[in-house]
């Protein structure tokens, strides 16, 4: 089963069905005959709940999966920052339009993605650089998180 993103940038991930074993002298063996393995669920995950930034980085991922393993370049960082900034202070202005204003959207994609295979921290530090490149205060990694896979969705 895919990672399903929707466009309130909430995640729908699989979760792997809790496994059962019998326990001594309940006096039930299993039987391989006649039962059927349980069906997988899914779990809505939030910008910003464990999990998010690795579960957001596997959509990504599955976007394009033959997708050369992500290198962050300084022009393609310069850029990502810039956009992450752009669209968090101007919410009114459709990202398509922020994004067709970049100059390398590629380097800046894989900017973007090198910060969520990072995980969280990398998350909360890249925040912290696009406050102090561009001004005002961090981003919550909650709402970096969120911007990057807008964008990330756009790029796509």
């Amino acid at each position: 089963m895919d990672i399903v993103r929707n466009s309130d940038g909430t995640l729908v991930v699989p979760v792997e069905p809790e496994r059962r074993h019998p326990t001594d002298g309940d006096g039930d063996a299993p039987s391989d005959a006649g039962e059927a393995a349980p069906a997988p669920t899914t779990r809505l995950l939030h910008p910003g709940e464990g999990g998010y930034d690795e579960a957001l980085a596997e959509w990504d991922l599955q976007q394009n999966p033959d997708r050369e393993p992500v290198v962050s370049t300084a022009s393609g960082r310069q850029e990502a920052m810039a956009l992450v900034h752009a669209v968090a202070t101007s919410p009114d202005q459709p990202i398509a339009k922020t994004v067709k204003a970049v100059g390398d959207p590629e380097a800046s994609g894989e900017a973007l993605r090198h910060v969520l295979v990072g995980g969280v921290h990398s998350v909360e530090d890249f925040a912290a650089e696009v406050a102090a490149a561009e001004g005002g205060e961090p981003l919550s990694p909650h709402e970096a998180t969120k911007i990057i896979g807008e964008i990330l969705a756009e790029l796509d």
